[in-house]
């Protein structure tokens, strides 16, 4: 599910150089725009690794192995996804709202995604600890 979306993040950003407005972002917001399309490049390759070594390793006996690194890859592309939004929303903040609290919000976004997709599925597996008999 989070492959479409950071392909459709990513199209975005990679069409905003080529508006008129781009230029007045200055400084660190242009770094850090190109750090969120960084992010989004490297989150759709990460998510989209899974499907290429499945097809390649398809029936080799290596499921298991192919799980577990499916799992990194996922779990190191939704962190390239989170902090390619927290990026986003930092440089939009900050356009919009020059010197003020607002592109703080960006890495807010972050803060929020990792307590949902990180820090909220631990604690529910911790809570699924069967008590001792």
């Amino acid at each position: 599910m989070a492959l479409p979306g950071v392909q459709v993040l990513l199209a975005f950003l990679l069409t905003v150089p080529f508006s008129s407005q781009f230029d007045q972002v200055r400084g660190e917001s242009r770094s850090i725009f190109v750090a969120a399309i960084t992010l989004a490049a490297l989150a759709s390759i990460l998510l989209i690794a899974p499907v290429v070594h499945h097809r390649l390793r398809f029936r080799d006996g290596t499921k298991e192995e192919m799980i577990q690194t499916a799992n990194r890859l996922a779990l190191g592309g939704t962190t390239c996804i989170a902090l390619a939004i927290g990026c986003a929303v930092y440089v939009v903040g900050d356009a919009a709202f020059s010197d003020s609290p607002a592109r703080w919000i960006g890495p807010a976004t972050v803060v929020v995604a990792g307590l949902t997709w990180y820090l909220l599925p631990l604690r529910f597996r911790e809570d699924q600890t069967p008590a001792p008999d």
